[in-house]
C-alpha cells in the first residue's frame, strides 16, 4: 500500500501561506516552478513601483506636485501625512483608477499611464487594494466575499475554493462571523475580511488606504502583525497610507511624507523619524501629543 500524500493530510501543510495556497490552487505537476507569484526567472532591474515627477489637480487645485519615489519587491512603503494631502490619491493613480495629468508611474518596468482598459486589467490582476470601508458585498457572507476572486478566475472546484477561504478565514481571526453579512461587523473585522478577500486574488503588490482609522489600538495592531506577516511569509510589497506614526514605525522600511502636495521627505524610516525638517517634525510632535507613547 502507497504511504498517504503529504498533500492530504492538512496537519502536513505546515509550510508558508503561499506554498499552502498554491498546493490548494492546482494539482503539482512535474517540472512545476517553486510557488511565486511572480513568473520564473530573475526578477527585473530597477523599482518594482515608481512614481517619476507625478501630478495632479482637481477643480484646478494641486492635489499631487511633482512626487517622485520608488517601491522595491518585498518591500512596505507607508505613505504619511496630514488629511487632504494626496495620500490615497496616489493608491488611485496607482490603481489605474485616475490618470496624472504629467509625470510617468511604472509597475515593474511598464509605464500604465497610457494602458486602455485591457492592459489597466492585467495589472489590477497584479495589484490589490484595501480600502478604508472594505468595499466588501453587502448581500453576500463573509465566506462568500473571500470565495469572489476564487470563483471570477476560474478553474477551482468547490471544494478547493472552501479549503482556500477557510484557510484566509484563520489568517484573519474571522472564523466566528464566515456566515455572517458585512454589516454586522465592526470596522476592524470588515478591514480583516477585506484583506483576506485581497489575498485570495494572489496579489503581487497590496495596497493599504488608512487601515486603522475608526479602529481601536488592540485591532490596529493586530492588522499591523497581519501585514507584517503577509510581508515577511509570502514577500508582498506593499504600500500603505497612513497618519498614524506609530503603525508607520512597526511597519515602514521606507516613508513618503506629503506636505501641501509635494514629496517633503522620502527615504528610510529611521531618517523620516530623526530629521528635523519642521513640517515633519510639526507632524510627529503632533501625533505624540494626541496620543501619548506609553
Amino acid at each position: 500500500m502507497s504511504e498517504p500524500s503529504h498533500q492530504d493530510d492538512p496537519h502536513e501543510q505546515l509550510k508558508p501561506l503561499q506554498a499552502e495556497l498554491d498546493a490548494l490552487s492546482k494539482p503539482p505537476s512535474k517540472g512545476d516552478h517553486p510557488p511565486s507569484i511572480a513568473p520564473p526567472g530573475p526578477p527585473p532591474l530597477g523599482p518594482f513601483i515608481e512614481f517619476e515627477h507625478v501630478s495632479i489637480a482637481f477643480n484646478g487645485r494641486a492635489v499631487l506636485e511633482d512626487v517622485s519615489f520608488t517601491v522595491d519587491r518585498g518591500e512596505t512603503l507607508c505613505i504619511l501625512g496630514r488629511s487632504g494631502v494626496g495620500k490615497s490619491v496616489s493608491l488611485r493613480l496607482l490603481m489605474g483608477f485616475l490618470k496624472p495629468d504629467s509625470g510617468l508611474i511604472r509597475i515593474e518596468g511598464h509605464e500604465i499611464n497610457d494602458l486602455n482598459e485591457e492592459g489597466l486589467r492585467a495589472i489590477r490582476k497584479r495589484i490589490t487594494m484595501v480600502f478604508q470601508n472594505g468595499a466588501l458585498f453587502d448581500s453576500m457572507s463573509v465566506r462568500e466575499n473571500i470565495a469572489f476572486p476564487l470563483r471570477e478566475r476560474g478553474g477551482l472546484a468547490d471544494d478547493q475554493v472552501d479549503q482556500i477561504v477557510d484557510r484566509l478565514v484563520g489568517l484573519v481571526g474571522a472564523e466566528d462571523v464566515i456566515d455572517e453579512l458585512p454589516a454586522s461587523l465592526s470596522t476592524g473585522r470588515k478591514r480583516a475580511v477585506a484583506m483576506a478577500r485581497a489575498l485570495a486574488a494572489q496579489p503581487e503588490i497590496v495596497l493599504y488606504d488608512e487601515p486603522t482609522t475608526m479602529v481601536d489600538p488592540l485591532i490596529a495592531r493586530r492588522l499591523g502583525r497581519l501585514i507584517q506577516r503577509l510581508k515577511h511569509q509570502l514577500g508582498f510589497t506593499s504600500v500603505v497610507v497612513t497618519h498614524d506614526t506609530r503603525f508607520a514605525r512597526a511597519l515602514a522600511d521606507s516613508v513618503l511624507f506629503l506636505h501641501n502636495g509635494r514629496a517633503e521627505f522620502f527615504g528610510p524610516l529611521q531618517d523620516f523619524l530623526n530629521s528635523s525638517h519642521a513640517p515633519i517634525r510639526q507632524f510627529l510632535d503632533l501625533d505624540t501629543y494626541l496620543v501619548p507613547s506609553d
